[in-house]
C-alpha cells in the first residue's frame, strides 16, 4: 500500500513552506557527526550526494558551509562519469559532471576525500572512469552492476592496489561499494568473499538480509588479503525510510506516524520522511536503541550516508 498525504493533512509549518530543507538536511548530518564522534572520535562520516549541500546556498557560487564540510570526512557522488539516469556504460554529461565536480572540488579543497561510485561494465569505460576520477584527485569504484551487488571481475586487483594499512580516508587509493549482499547466502560466504579482496575500504550494508554481522567477521572484513589494514563503512539511509528495516512497524503502511509520508516513485519500500522531526531523528541517532549508535557499537570505521538528496523532493514538491 502506497502511503499519501495532501497538503490539508500536513502542519501549518509545512503548508507556509516555513521549514529550510537544505539547511534541516545540514543539521542532520552535523547532528549525526557530532553524535557519533562523541562514542568514537575517529568515526567517519561520509554523506552521499546531495553535493549542493556544500556551499549554504546550494549554488555552484556560493560560499562553503564549513561547519557542514567540518562535520565530514569524505564526500561521496554517483555517476560522476558513467551511470546517467541510472544507466550502466551511460556517460554523465559534461556539463553535469562540471557542475558537480565544482561541489566537490570546493569539498576536496577543504580536507575532505571524494569517493566516486561510477556505474560501468564495458572494460574501455571502466578503465575511463578510474583514471578520469584519479585526474580529478578522487578515489573510485567502477561498479558493473547498478544494483551494487557483486564484486566485478574486472580489473582483476582494485585500482591502484596496494599493501599498505589504511587508517584515514586519506591514505585510501580505491573502495568498493557493494551494499546488497543478495547474491550470498550467508554472512560467512559474504564476508569471506570481501575477505579475499584488497580494497582499501569496504562499504557494506550494515545488515545482511536483516542480520547483523559478528564482531569476528567484522574485524575479520578490516584486513585485506594481502595483510593490510583497512576500514569498513556501514551504509545507512538517513534521508528515507525502508519498510523492510529493523525499526519499520506493520501499522505504519495504515496508520503512518506524522513525519512518514508516500512512497517514493520507482523505489518499493522507500518512503519519503520529514527528515527534520524528532521522531525520525530517534531512529536515526541519539540514543543507544538508535541506528547511529548500533553502527558505532559493531566496530564499524564509519557511516556511509544515503538520502541527502531529499532535500531536492521536498524543495521541488508543494510542500
Amino acid at each position: 500500500m502506497i502511503l499519501s498525504c495532501s497538503l490539508d493533512d500536513l502542519p501549518d509549518d509545512i503548508n507556509q513552506k516555513s521549514t529550510d530543507y537544505d539547511k534541516e538536511m545540514r543539521y542532520l548530518v552535523e547532528d549525526i557527526s557530532t553524535y557519533a564522534k562523541g562514542i568514537n572520535r575517529h568515526f567517519l562520516i561520509v554523506p552521499q550526494n546531495g553535493v549542493e549541500l556544500i556551499t549554504t546556498t546550494t549554488t555552484t557560487t556560493g560560499p562553503v558551509d564549513e561547519t557542514y564540510l567540518n562535520a565530514t570526512d569524505g564526500i561521496a557522488q554517483e555517476a560522476l562519469f558513467f551511470g546517467a539516469n541510472g544507466i550502466v556504460d551511460e556517460p554523465t554529461s559534461t556539463s553535469e559532471t562540471r557542475r558537480l565536480q565544482t561541489y566537490l572540488d570546493l569539498a576536496k579543497d577543504e580536507g575532505d576525500r571524494i569517493l566516486i561510485t561510477d556505474f560501468a561494465s564495458i572494460i574501455r569505460n571502466v578503465d575511463d572512469s578510474y583514471q578520469d576520477n584519479e585526474d580529478a584527485g578522487y578515489i573510485s569504484f567502477a561498479a558493473d552492476s547498478e544494483a551494487l551487488d557483486n564484486i566485478p571481475p574486472y580489473p582483476d586487483e582494485p585500482f591502484n592496489v596496494n599493501s599498505r594499512d589504511i587508517d584515514s580516508l586519506g591514505e585510501a587509493s580505491n573502495f568498493i561499494n557493494i551494499i546488497n549482499p543478495r547474491l550470498y547466502s550467508t554472512p560467512e560466504e559474504f564476508v569471506d568473499a570481501l575477505s579475499e579482496t584488497n580494497y582499501d575500504i569496504l562499504i557494506i550494508d550494515f545488515f545482511f538480509n536483516g542480520e547483523t554481522y559478528t564482531q569476528e567477521q567484522i574485524e575479520q572484513l578490516k584486513e585485506k588479503e594481502n595483510g593490510g589494514r583497512r576500514l569498513v563503512l556501514a551504509y545507512i539511509n538517513i534521508g528515507e525510510a525502508q519498510d523492510y528495516r529493523y525499526y519499520w512497524k506493520s501499522y505504519w503502511y495504515n496508520t503512518p506516524p506524522e513525519w512518514l509520508l508516500g512512497e517514493v516513485p520507482g523505489e518499493p519500500g522507500n518512503y519519503y520522511v520529514k527528515y527534520w522531526q524528532q521522531g525520525w531523528q530517534k531512529i536515526i541517532f541519539g540514543n543507544d536503541d538508535s541506528y547511529i549508535y548500533m553502527i558505532v557499537d559493531a566496530g564499524f570505521d564509519g557511516a556511509y550516508m544515503d538520502g541527502i538528496d531529499a532535500f531536492e523532493y521536498f524543495d521541488s514538491s508543494d510542500y
